[in-house]
């Protein structure tokens, strides 16, 4: 489609990763079951093996890869943690890593994972403070990089690659990223951001110059809670081939039928995360006036410090939002036991809307907040969410 560039986000979900238009064809990908292809003499760049490559991930490859802006198609992986793991393998053995001190728990866990066996230095910091966060690029010695910028605990080179997650898991700081990735591509940083959050329709990174956006698919993109899959995608054709090489390499490999209801979810994805960014953004509002609650944290809020950076960078303020209620983590506890619309949930991202504590995970940051509520807002009616979250928090006063 020539003109699919200047198509908007929501047409592009719905239309790119079609089958060729001819007479008596399908409207959709068909769904490819197979693990092996036919084969005759030397390989060529045909279908040879699933592991390799399979027709059925290459529509939702195409259509994410555009709603990022990208010139190459994304690539999915069998998980979201897979596709982080591919991101991170861009450091280098004995290599610089900085990562959010706030980020998604098991990447973090995996970052320190790359610290235990491959040497990596890995520097945490709060991705909010631009300053500390250019400092941690730098090497010793430099200007840039104040010994008051907690210097001394971090080693003399400067950085390989930096993790950006915007807003954070699960405290919801928003990074300056322009800046953040304007300052790493000027040093030779290698950047990876996980737009999991955001989605493409919240913001970009690629087209303010990430090096690597990768995805949970199993959140937003897939968006129905019964798929776990994840995606990369580059501009750099390099790290492009590196990315699906590794995939080969490591068996990181999607499964067809996963691929296959991704983009069936993805079909949605303006609808689905629509509805759910004004529900989050009503809830916030009553939530911050609610005698029960001592502190809430969503974008869209004029009192949240993100809020004025958000406004500035993102479309919209995203669908999760961060709220303690008055009582501590036993009050926490409670409000999410009482709940009877809201799901008990780990994941995020479904149409439906879920929480959870998230230090009752002892792998959780040690700064999170024991009494945190993580919230992901889905598409129901918002009056029955809140009518069920304020007899919820009522009845633990």
């Amino acid at each position: 489609m020539a003109h699919g560039e200047h198509l908007h986000p929501a047409t592009v979900a719905v239309t790119f990763g079609r089958p060729p238009r001819v007479q008596g064809g399908p409207v959709n990908p068909p769904l490819v079951l197979s693990s092996t292809y036919v084969s005759q003499g030397v390989p060529g760049p045909e279908l040879l093996y699933t592991r390799s490559g399979t027709e059925t991930w290459a529509p939702f490859e195409e259509a994410l890869g555009r709603l990022e802006g990208a010139v190459h198609p994304a690539v999915v992986f069998g998980s979201g943690m897979a596709a982080v793991a591919a991101a991170l393998s861009l450091v280098p053995d004995g290599g610089v890593l900085v990562v959010p001190r706030h980020a998604y728990q098991v990447s973090l866990g995996y970052a320190d994972d790359l610290a235990k066996k491959h040497g990596v230095e890995v520097r945490r910091v709060d991705i909010a403070d631009t300053d500390q966060v250019v400092a941690a690029l730098e090497p010793a010695g430099s200007s840039r990089r104040p010994a008051a910028k907690r210097g001394d605990s971090w080693g003399e080179g400067g950085a390989d690659v930096a993790l950006l997650e915007s807003p954070t898991n699960p405290m919801l700081e928003v990074a300056d990223l322009p800046a953040l990735l304007a300052a790493a591509r000027e040093r030779g940083v290698r950047t990876v951001v996980d737009n999991t959050f955001a989605t493409p329709l919240g913001q970009n990174p690629l087209a303010l110059g990430a090096d690597v956006v990768l995805h949970s698919v199993t959140k937003y993109l897939a968006g129905h809670s019964d798929v776990v899959l994840g995606a990369c995608v580059t501009n750099d054709p390099s790290l492009d081939a590196e990315l699906r090489a590794y995939r080969t390499l490591h068996g990181s490999i999607a499964g067809p039928f996963e691929v296959w209801l991704a983009l069936r979810g993805l079909r949605t994805l303006h609808l689905r995360v629509e509805r759910a960014q004004a529900n989050a953004a009503v809830l916030a509002t009553r939530l911050a006036e609610h005698p029960a609650v001592a502190e809430v944290r969503h974008p869209s809020l004029p009192s949240d410090p993100g809020h004025a950076r958000a406004a500035r960078q993102m479309r919209g303020f995203g669908a999760i939002i961060g709220m303690r209620p008055v009582g501590g983590t036993a009050a926490a506890d409670a409000v999410v036991a009482a709940l009877r619309l809201w799901v008990p949930a780990t994941s995020l991202g479904g149409v439906e809307s879920s929480l959870e504590r998230r230090r009752r995970f002892t792998t959780e940051s040690p700064t999170v907040p024991e009494d945190l509520l993580r919230m992901s807002v889905g598409v129901e009616d918002v009056e029955d969410l809140w009518a069920d979250l304020d007899q919820a928090l009522r009845s633990v006063r």
